[in-house]
C-alpha cells in the first residue's frame, strides 16, 4: 500500500490542506482564499483563525476522499511564519490543532515546519543545492540564502524590504482602486491583458511614470513606501479607466524588473547554484511572463503557479521527507 503523507497550513488568508503520496507527487491541494470585508486590506488573527476552524472540516472530507486513512504515514503542519525564535501567529494553530488531532486518532506522528518552509519545499522539490530562495507574498518579501537541512530548510536572510512588502503595495493599490482583497489577482490580469495588447514590449515613454525606481541597497534591502505613497497619491487625485491600466502594467514592470535585477546580483554575491521565487507574487502570469522575456530568465525558475501561493503541498513534502529519512523528531 502506498504510503500517504497530508500538510496543513493556515495562514492568515488562506485555507489549505493537501495530501502527496511516496514519490513526492500531489495527489490532493485545495487552498480557498478567506473573505475579506470590501475596502478592508486584511483580517484580525482572530477572525481568521475562526474562519479557517469552520472551513477545515469540509476540506478536510475532501481530503480523505482522495487519501485512504488507512495509508496515512505522517502528517505535516505550519506552526508558524518563519523558522526563528519568537515567529509566531495564532492563525496557524487552527491547522497544527487539526494536525496534532488527526495524528492522534490515526496513531501517525506529526511534524511542524514554518510556513515559509513550506513554500520552499513547494517549489524546491528534490533541489539540495544551496539556492537563493525569494518568498514573495502579501506579507512577505524575503530574500534567503536556502539549503535543505534535518528541519526543514536552512535559510539566511540576504535581503528583503525594510517596509511594506510587495504583495501589500500590490494589494494596497488594489483595494484604493476598488477591488476586494486581495487585489493582486485582478491587477495581474489588467496588468496582463493591458501588455499582451502591447505584445509585451510597451515603451516606458508611454507609461504614466507612477513608479519610482526600487533600487537595491549594498546590504540587500530596499524601500517600497515611497512607491506606495506615490500610487495612492495619484489615485486620489482621479484617474481614467486607461491610465489605471497604464498604471497598473507600470507597477508590474517596475516590480519584476526590480526583481530580476535582484535575483541575479544577490545570488552572485552569494554564490548560490539557482534562484527560485515563490510566494502569491510569484504565481502571476504577468510577472512569469515578463521574467520569461529577460535575457538569463532560465536562470529563475517557478513552481507550479496552483504551488506558488500560500498552500499545504509543502507541508506535505516536508513530512514525506522527515519521515523517510527519520532525522527530524515528529512535534519539533
Amino acid at each position: 500500500m502506498d504510503r500517504i503523507y497530508l500538510g496543513f497550513d493556515t495562514s492568515n488568508y488562506r485555507t489549505s490542506a493537501a495530501a502527496v503520496n511516496s514519490r513526492g507527487e500531489v495527489i490532493f491541494s485545495r487552498a480557498d482564499l478567506l473573505d475579506v470585508r470590501k475596502g478592508e486590506r486584511g483580517l484580525r488573527q482572530s477572525e481568521a483563525f475562526f474562519a479557517h476552524s469552520n472551513r477545515l472540516p469540509e476540506m478536510t472530507a475532501g481530503l480523505f476522499g482522495t487519501a485512504d486513512a488507512a495509508s496515512v504515514a505522517a502528517i505535516g503542519a505550519s506552526s508558524r511564519p518563519r523558522r526563528v525564535e519568537g515567529s509566531y501567529m495564532p492563525c496557524f494553530l487552527a491547522g497544527l490543532n487539526l494536525a496534532n488531532e488527526l495524528g492522534s486518532a490515526l496513531g501517525v506522528p506529526v511534524y511542524q515546519f514554518s510556513h515559509q518552509e513550506g513554500h520552499a519545499a513547494a517549489v524546491l522539490g528534490d533541489e539540495s543545492d544551496r539556492v537563493l530562495f525569494m518568498h514573495l507574498s502579501g506579507g512577505t518579501t524575503e530574500f534567503l540564502i536556502c539549503s535543505p537541512d534535518e528541519n526543514g530548510y536552512d535559510m539566511h536572510i540576504a535581503g528583503g524590504t525594510k517596509d511594506i512588502s510587495i504583495g501589500q503595495l500590490i494589494d494596497r493599490t488594489g483595494v484604493a482602486l476598488g477591488y476586494s482583497f486581495p487585489s493582486g489577482p485582478y491587477l495581474d490580469d489588467i496588468a496582463y491583458e493591458t501588455l499582451e495588447a502591447y505584445d509585451f514590449s510597451i515603451a516606458r515613454k508611454d507609461l504614466p511614470g507612477c513608479m519610482p525606481k526600487i533600487r537595491l541597497s549594498d546590504d540587500g534591502f530596499f524601500n517600497l513606501s515611497g512607491a506606495e505613497t506615490k500610487m495612492l497619491r495619484r489615485i486620489e487625485g482621479g484617474i481614467a479607466d486607461e491610465d489605471v491600466r497604464l498604471m497598473t502594467a507600470e507597477l508590474f514592470i517596475s516590480l519584476t524588473d526590480f526583481l530580476y535585477g535582484a535575483a541575479r546580483e544577490l545570488a552572485e554575491r552569494h554564490g548560490a547554484a539557482g534562484v527560485y521565487m515563490a510566494g502569491g507574487v510569484a504565481s502571476s502570469r504577468t510577472v512569469r511572463k515578463l521574467i520569461s522575456l529577460k535575457e538569463h530568465s532560465a536562470d529563475i525558475l517557478f513552481g507550479a503557479p496552483e504551488l506558488s501561493g500560500d498552500n499545504a503541498a509543502g507541508a506535505a513534502l516536508l513530512a514525506r521527507r522527515a519521515h523517510e529519512t527519520g532525522k527530524r523528531i515528529a512535534g519539533k
